[in-house]
């Protein structure tokens, strides 16, 4: 299953502190901490995700799928506000992303 996190205005705001290698490392810690919860693989690929912040969408792809992924995106939301919050200082995040599912081309 692809699935396209589409950062919200506020999101955008929030990522562009940060470097390319840099979110990928975020999200792919967040993401593998979240597996120990949730039946889920998750995998990040640099490749389809060469310009995060300036598509303002992180590509991501689940396989062998045991759990809610609604609710696996919602909790990665939650905590990936954390390290987003230390360099934007005292802003105030709400959504950063949205979980869209899309077709496989």
């Amino acid at each position: 299953m692809n699935i396209h996190l589409n950062f919200t205005n506020k999101g955008q705001a929030a990522i562009a502190n940060f470097n390319n290698d840099e979110l990928l490392e975020i999200f792919r810690r967040y993401m593998n901490t979240l597996t120990k919860k949730y039946a889920v693989d998750v995998a990040v690929s640099s490749e389809e995700n060469q310009s995060i912040v300036e598509d303002g969408v992180l590509k991501v792809e689940l396989s062998n799928i045991d759990c809610n992924v609604d609710a696996f995106f919602r909790e990665l939301g939650t905590d990936i506000k954390v390290p987003l919050k230390k360099r934007i200082g005292d802003g105030k995040l709400d959504n950063v992303f949205k979980a869209v599912q899309v077709k496989a081309n």
